[in-house]
């Protein structure tokens, strides 16, 4: 009797286990590689890293270093602007590093068209030329290279020419090169620029009937659904390549509203367009795209005063800045997600900001909800790259990000005594367990509502209500 008593308590402890883990939040899925020695694939709205391999790692950039120097040169200088060669432009690069635009110093190009040449055909001269138009000399230019990648976060590279050739100091990290391409793809200019398939060049002395140039990308250019660099979602992106540094590749894509970017450091010829495709490829399969505005409530609700720093907010003179998204696991709900309010501000942070909301999954950065002032009148942001208190430019490296969260321990209780007390601890979790899930059901049914009244008017009827309804339970 003992013995079927001690059989049958182990069997309703185990079921009692397995139900409350089918209700775990998902782990963060890993399960994609690719054959580069690094690369990195992000969201472009959270800023989410979704997947990682050695993306902290320095490597030779090659050409994608173009994306960088276009998006300063279209920050600083009018696509109408008239851009003039000059003889160390052409001539003061590496042996056996071409030119492939065939200019000589004296020819004008227009900024535009030295961009469409700079990306599409990756012309070394065009680089060059495009430094001293905005900057009086390369060394400057570069200066502005390296500050333009602080501003963003990085701390992974150094850069010592527009170009991308061979460098002394001249690297790059994955991560740093998603930052970068982030805020270039977020430049409609430099989108259309890279996502156009050819670009007619003017006449040159070298060229009197112009010159017809091609996009080199291939994820960008494949339009036969037949061929394994086919992808309809990639839209703009660079190449490069060097002995040092390999093959190299940045690719924007856009599908179903979300804008994802990969990145490829040191990978083999043709496989690393793979690598790039593959890396988009599982974002969208395995992620999806969260908006925070409608679902975050905390610190813009209620009659709690929210302390920011030494000033206090009622909750109605915050919003949250529009278009904020996170991005997790597509099999997550916004209730998996932790947060923390962060009152550093970065710089350029928006105007009338307060603080930001950083959310986290698994210990992951997934994305931020500013906090705005709805007097405009936010905090004066600190003259610093630093985004928390913790350091929310650095991501996590994703192959071990996901920390384990305890470990049970299992196996045959010496005594049915034993299993009536586990089972009741395991009882009693799983009932604290199913009310906690059920308030958090309870209030998003009454947030709905929430937003429902809101949108027809009646908010303010139905807080009347909630108020009542509290006053009658005290």
């Amino acid at each position: 009797m003992k013995r079927k008593l001690k059989t049958l308590l182990c069997c309703m402890l185990i079921s009692q286990l397995f139900i409350m883990t089918v209700y775990a939040k998902p782990d963060w899925p890993s399960d994609t590689d690719i054959q580069a020695e690094a690369g990195i694939v992000i969201d472009a709205d959270s800023g989410a890293v979704i997947f990682g391999k050695n993306m902290h790692e320095a490597y030779p950039p090659a050409s994608i270093t173009k994306i960088l120097t276009a998006l300063i040169v279209l920050e600083h200088a009018k696509p109408e602007d008239m851009v003039t060669f000059s003889k160390d432009s052409v001539y003061n690069v590496e042996e056996g590093s071409g030119n492939k635009l065939n200019v000589t110093d004296g020819d004008q190009l227009s900024v535009e068209d030295c961009l469409y040449s700079l990306i599409l055909h990756s012309c070394n001269q065009a680089a060059n030329a495009l430094a001293e138009h905005v900057a009086g000399s390369r060394e400057d230019f570069v200066k502005m290279m390296n500050d333009k990648v602080k501003e963003l976060g990085g701390t992974e590279s150094h850069f010592d020419n527009p170009s991308g050739l061979n460098g002394d100091t001249q690297y790059v990290s994955a991560y740093d090169m998603a930052l970068i391409a982030k805020e270039a793809y977020n430049n409609k200019k430099l989108v259309e620029i890279s996502s156009s398939l050819s670009r007619k060049i003017p006449p040159t002395a070298n060229n009197p009937e112009g010159l017809t140039i091609y996009n080199e990308h291939r994820l960008v250019k494949t339009k036969d659904s037949s061929s394994e660099f086919y992808f309809p979602a990639a839209v703009a992106g660079k190449t490069g390549y060097l002995i040092k540094a390999g093959n190299t590749l940045v690719t924007y894509s856009e599908q179903d509203g979300r804008r994802l970017i990969s990145v490829v450091l040191k990978g083999s010829p043709r496989q690393y367009f793979i690598d790039g495709k593959n890396l988009l490829q599982f974002g969208y399969d395995r992620f999806q795209n969260i908006e925070v505005d409608g679902k975050e409530t905390q610190y813009i609700q209620g009659e709690e005063p929210v302390k920011i720093g030494d000033t206090q907010y009622k909750p109605s003179d915050l919003k949250l800045q529009t278009g904020s998204q996170i991005t997790v696991p597509k099999e997550a709900s916004f209730s998996d997600v932790k947060k923390e309010l962060v009152t550093k501000l970065p710089k350029n942070s928006p105007k009338g900001a307060v603080a930001f909301i950083q959310y986290t999954y698994n210990d992951r950065k997934i994305g931020q909800a500013y906090l705005i002032a709805s007097n405009g009148t936010g905090g004066e942001t600190e003259e610093t790259s630093e985004q928390t208190t913790t350091g929310a430019n650095k991501a996590e490296d994703p192959s071990g990000a996901a920390k384990t969260e305890g470990k049970r321990k299992s196996g045959i209780f010496p005594a049915a005594i034993a299993g009536i007390v586990l089972l009741a601890g395991a009882g009693t979790g799983f009932v604290l367990y199913r009310r906690k899930k059920e308030f958090r059901e309870s209030e998003r049914r009454r947030e709905e509502r929430r937003r429902r009244l809101r949108e027809e008017g009646d908010h303010e009827a139905f807080e009347k209500i909630l108020e009542k309804r509290r006053n009658g339970k005290k």
